[in-house]
């Protein structure tokens, strides 16, 4: 579980420097507008490209496909490697 927190804190950064973006109070630090824009990258992209594999693991789960599409986009891998009983699935 405490795995979990690690995307939820990504995406709430994410959320911070969206408003402060919309607020224009946009950080003057490169390192935290770097930090911001890989955030980003891994929260989408590298989440849903896990997508098609946990979907995969969850055959078998009794979990449907969209949520196991929605939780893996929010936690990553660390919603659907964590699963129980997924040993016995593979």
């Amino acid at each position: 579980m405490a795995l979990r927190a690690v995307p939820v804190l990504g995406w709430l950064y994410l959320a911070c420097g969206a408003l402060a973006a919309a607020t224009g109070r946009v950080p003057d630090g490169r390192i935290l507008r770097a930090a911001w824009w890989i955030d980003a990258f891994l929260s989408v992209v590298v989440h849903a490209a896990q997508i098609p594999v946990a979907l995969r693991a969850a055959d078998g789960s009794g979990r449907g496909r969209f949520e196991t599409a929605v939780l893996t986009q929010i936690f990553g891998l660390t919603w659907w490697r964590t699963q129980p009983g997924k040993e016995e699935r593979q």
